[in-house]
């Protein structure tokens, strides 16, 4: 399907929505003999990627790609866009093997941590929050803990999943991964993806006692374990879909440590799920890389903060 479109780096350069010198980038990096260069000479360099012959006297000069997800990259922008068409056009998600052979990589580190920068992507920055009637509970994902059950396992990832109701449907979802089932956790992930006002349902767990700003539905589960997946049925359903993806695609392969990134890529595809074309998908993500930082390898494959990163303030749109 890529061949078919003929991409040149020209054409990526031409066609990447927002992909303009940023203007705090453009206003200190640009200077002709002490003056700021104009919008003309920003623009030629944005094309030509180095200041042409009239402006031999900058100082220095800024890149496309400065300031998005792309920068400092050795490779070809035409492998960005076949990576990102391959993302999306994988119904089922990308792993960073098929990745490195569909791009003929020869470093599975550069496939995985392509990945991972993409994912970071697929979060968009002001979304808009959940709003009208939203279950929200908490699942765990890892191993069996002998002995243990329900929130007082320990060693396992704690998710908390809010899915918005879509007449008997799902409408759209937030996941975090957080520390505990606390209040001081529950409260603040309630706060920053569901609107003031919503019908928040939860079950009776004491975490989620004394929100604010809300209409709290409370149902009570204690001794109803088996019909809790009827009681809270759009919750339990992402639930179960989440840990069918990870265990399907990535063969469960997924680390507490870097959990996160891949809730962003579940919460982007199934936010996305109803979409019929996968052109958009590719296009929605292209503007979303073009307006995230840059990162380098150490800084993915450091353990995302819980609860005070901003890539996962929110969860993917």
């Amino acid at each position: 399907m890529v061949a078919k479109w003929k991409i040149t780096r020209e054409r990526c350069r031409n066609s990447k929505p927002g992909f303009r010198p940023r203007k705090d980038v453009a206003s200190t990096s640009f200077g002709c003999g002490g003056r700021t260069a104009s919008g003309a000479h920003v623009a030629e360099v944005a094309r030509r990627g180095r200041c042409g012959p009239r402006y031999s006297s900058v100082r220095a000069v800024t890149s496309v790609t400065a300031g998005t997800v792309f920068q400092d990259t050795r490779k070809p922008l035409t492998t960005w866009f076949r990576a990102m068409w391959h993302v999306t056009s994988q119904k089922n998600g990308a792993s960073a093997l098929g990745l490195q052979r569909v791009l003929g990589l020869g470093s599975y580190r550069t496939a995985w941590s392509w990945l991972h920068k993409l994912r970071r992507a697929m979060v968009r920055p002001g979304r808009d929050r959940l709003t009208g009637w939203v279950e929200v509970d908490e699942t765990y994902m890892g191993g069996l803990e002998e002995g243990t059950a329900g929130r007082g396992a320990e060693d396992k990832a704690l998710i908390v999943i809010a899915a918005q109701a879509d007449g008997k449907r799902i409408g759209r979802i937030r996941m975090r991964v957080i520390q505990d089932a606390s209040a001081a956790s529950l409260h603040p992930f309630v706060k920053d993806c569901i609107e003031p006002g919503s019908t928040v349902q939860t079950d009776g767990w004491q975490g989620y006692a004394g929100l604010k700003g809300f209409d709290h539905e409370v149902t009570k589960i204690r001794g109803r374990r088996k019909e809790a997946s009827k009681l809270l049925p759009r919750v339990h359903l992402v639930a179960s879909l989440l840990k069918r993806w990870l265990v399907g695609t990535h063969q469960g392969a997924v680390s507490h440590k870097h959990l996160p990134y891949y809730l962003d890529e579940f919460t982007f595809r199934f936010n996305r799920r109803r979409s019929k074309s996968r052109g958009k998908l590719f296009f929605r993500l292209l503007q979303q890389a073009a307006a995230t930082g840059p990162m380098t390898y150490s800084d993915v494959a450091k353990r995302p903060e819980l609860l005070s990163s901003e890539s996962q303030a929110v969860g993917a749109t």
